[in-house]
């Protein structure tokens, strides 16, 4: 589209640019969002502690080298106090992005309410969680993510993660590849509410964090 020649946005497609959601058409987006939880199809298996997993089949070698590489090098003597899984951090992968989009989750997780991260509308873009697993293996971990505009809740996602070991190392879990809101009602600054659980609905973690849909990178 041209822009009248002087390479600038005209008052008036600025302020259609900054347009806010009517409570109208925030309703409708919150009316679009199922109100229960889309159930995981997923049955825990019994729960077995480390020990008791390495001393299955002990005389099977195939088998025992399998689960050295399921549980990697473990940990010894892990200080009890630490807990069992940490989640280090978060980060939004696009390839656009001019810069990495990262949120240190080892740190003052207020502060990422306060300041938007920005994401240009309609880009693709993955999100990859790091976390650690120190001691027992943890059953069924899930991803939990809630996207608020003004209060209003407008779209949310479940991501079964999985089952992991207890190793030295970080484990990452990477999404499938989604796409950012487009358009101009969709621009917006917007609450995003995470949370990490396991199938004992243990809360690892929870932690807000603010995200700045903009027409541009720089916007």
């Amino acid at each position: 589209m041209g822009d009248g020649g002087n390479g600038k946005n005209t008052v008036e497609e600025q302020k259609m640019a900054e347009q806010e959601p009517t409570p109208e058409q925030l309703a409708e987006l919150a009316a679009s969002v199922e109100e229960t939880d889309t159930p995981v199809n997923y049955k825990a298996p019994a729960q077995k502690t480390l020990e008791e997993i390495q001393k299955l089949d002990q005389d099977d070698e195939s088998l025992r080298k399998y689960k050295e590489t399921l549980l990697g090098s473990t940990v010894a003597n892990i200080d009890p106090s630490i807990p069992n899984v940490q989640v280090t951090r978060m980060t939004l992968i696009c390839e656009s992005a001019p810069n990495p989009l990262v949120l240190d989750l080892t740190g003052d997780l207020e502060n990422f309410k306060k300041t938007p991260f920005t994401l240009k509308e309609g880009v693709d873009y993955r999100m990859k969680i790091n976390f650690k697993v120190n001691r027992e293996i943890v059953s069924g971990l899930k991803y939990f993510q809630n996207l608020f505009r003004k209060t209003v809740r407008v779209d949310k996602s479940q991501y079964m993660v999985g089952s992991y070991g207890p190793r030295a190392e970080e484990h990452e879990y990477l999404t499938v590849v989604e796409e950012a809101p487009k358009g101009m009602l969709a621009r917006g600054t917007y609450m995003v509410k995470s949370k990490f659980t396991d199938d004992d609905d243990n809360n690892h973690l929870s932690w807000e964090w603010s995200l700045a849909i903009k027409k541009d990178w720089k916007d």
